[in-house]
């Protein structure tokens, strides 16, 4: 027989939180947190809130980037004991933009089950809204700091027939909306800032009139999400 099938296969849950308002994590959520062995996540901290709200008390095991390969193994450890184990990344779903892959590749090849918990996604949620009507939508999250290498491949993006979805810290946010309109200004794009939380916050029009309403607005805080219209889009 396959060694494979000769093994325990035990279940690690990908499970998606909320980007920011934790009414947002869903009841097939909480009931998974609270029946794991463990959770593994992002940063232990961001994770004990969440859960520290939810009333669940559980083992925790940092698996962020720097560490996913590493913490991969002791997580198959505990699924080879039977044991079950849920991820969490810091907000929204494990994966875009945020450690996770790694993780559910390495614990799938061990013969293990990989299944999704679905929850909030900044991407999705700024798709739900922006009103674009492109069919075709494209993920790319953060661009490369250095400006070179972002005015590049955000050039290679916007020729394409299809929408562009973008995050970007607001430290870079000016600078990015700078280089949308330079490439092509009469793009209609939505930010979404601060999604789900307290200062949340919609922009929509043309990229030219956006970057005119940030020039004066160069303090604002918070994470970004960037819907591009596609080059042919009505």
């Amino acid at each position: 027989m396959n060694s494979w099938y000769t093994k325990t296969v035990a279940t690690l849950y990908i499970i998606g939180t909320p980007i920011g308002n934790l009414g947002d994590i869903s009841f097939r959520a909480v009931e998974v947190l609270k029946t794991v062995d463990l959770v593994a996540c992002e940063d232990t901290r961001r994770t004990l809130k969440l859960l520290s709200h939810l009333g669940i008390r559980v083992k925790m095991l940092s698996c962020r980037a720097q560490n996913e390969r590493f913490a991969a193994e002791k997580v198959i450890a505990l699924l080879n004991q039977g044991q079950t184990v849920a991820y969490t990344s810091d907000a929204g779903t494990p994966a875009l933009s945020d450690p996770g892959a790694a993780l559910a590749r390495q614990v799938f090849r061990a013969g293990h089950e990989v299944i999704p918990i679905p929850g909030p996604s900044a991407f999705a949620s700024l798709v739900s809204v922006a009103g674009g009507v492109d069919k075709t939508v494209v993920f790319e999250g953060f661009l490369s700091p250095k400006a070179g290498r972002r005015r590049s491949r955000l050039r290679e993006l916007m020729a394409l027939d299809a929408a562009i979805v973008l995050y970007e810290s607001p430290f870079r946010i000016l600078k990015l909306l700078e280089d949308i309109a330079e490439i092509d200004g009469s793009r209609y794009i939505c930010i979404g800032r601060e999604m789900t939380k307290v200062h949340e916050e919609y922009i929509r029009g043309l990229a030219v009139e956006i970057l005119a309403q940030f020039v004066p607005q160069k303090e604002k805080i918070g994470e970004f999400s960037v819907y591009i219209s596609g080059n042919k889009s009505d």
